[in-house]
């Protein structure tokens, strides 16, 4: 069995499991034409059929292609979808903020991607299903309450050099494996143009920086760029408040997310 064979099948055993926990048999998923939430399309139609609702998102912003890729990617395996797009709250706002920059109009377009999904998911009594991978997340590439925001996240042990390689495993088509990564948050947006280093650059410093535990030092002497693994080092630890609860301050003697933690499946 090989290991992507084995990872679909744990991660299809997952969510069964973690979304029947919550009481609930469907779940919900932005769809925006890119790598990570193609993945996490194919992987919940595997195990939830026409109980997955995948959403399409778009802006003025999006381009034709990511577009084309999702419908793609639908036709191909048979997903459920609808499009629900975002353009005239994203104008509204803009025309009451004309001095947003590039970055805020990519948190407000994420934050209102993550807040229709949470919408049609009270609709529709579905659980949203996150497709931040573990780059994203070590790196804190993301939005908070915007697609960081999830109930379940299959993918996010995953960095985003495995999920390409996951993504041909499951038969992904070639345009959305091979095309540079993108939120369209922006015109000419890019991930890796923001990261300034492709994902394989950073996935291979990552992995021996957190799976190896290797320290800096051990690191550069493997040939890896300084400067790139002193921003690595930099953005993990900077950001390490959008992979955490708020934190909340203790009162009592049973304080949420201190030492009242019982995991999700209790029974009582």
């Amino acid at each position: 069995m090989s290991r992507y064979t084995e990872i679909k099948e744990y991660l299809c055993h997952f969510l069964e499991d973690e979304v029947k926990k919550t009481g609930l048999n469907k779940v919900v998923i932005g769809l925006s034409g890119g790598l990570d939430s193609a993945v996490v399309a194919v992987l919940a139609q595997a195990v939830f059929g026409d109980d997955l609702l995948c959403v399409k998102m778009p802006s003025h912003y999006s381009s034709q292609s990511s577009l084309d890729d999702a419908d793609e990617l639908c036709n191909d395996f048979h997903l459920n979808a609808i499009t629900a797009t975002i353009e005239p709250m994203l104008r509204a706002y803009e025309t009451m903020h004309p001095e947003l920059d590039d970055l805020r109009k990519g948190n407000f377009s994420s934050r209102m991607r993550m807040a229709t999904l949470f919408d049609l998911s009270a609709q529709y009594g579905a659980l949203v299903l996150g497709t931040s991978n573990k780059s994203e997340l070590m790196l804190g590439y993301g939005t908070l309450y915007g697609d960081l925001a999830s109930a379940i996240n299959p993918i996010g042990d995953l960095y985003k050099s495995e999920v390409f390689e996951f993504a041909e495993y499951l038969g992904v088509s070639k345009s959305i494996i091979s095309k540079q990564p993108s939120a369209d948050l922006w015109d000419g947006q890019s991930d890796e143009a923001d990261l300034g280093y492709t994902y394989a650059q950073l996935d291979k410093a990552m992995k021996l920086y957190v799976e190896e535990r290797l320290s800096r030092d051990e690191i550069v002497a493997q040939g890896i760029d300084g400067k790139m693994l002193d921003m690595i080092i930099f953005r993990i630890f900077r950001n390490h408040f959008k992979r955490k609860m708020p934190v909340i301050a203790k009162l009592t003697t049973r304080t949420l997310n201190h030492d009242f933690n019982y995991p999700r499946d209790i029974t009582l």
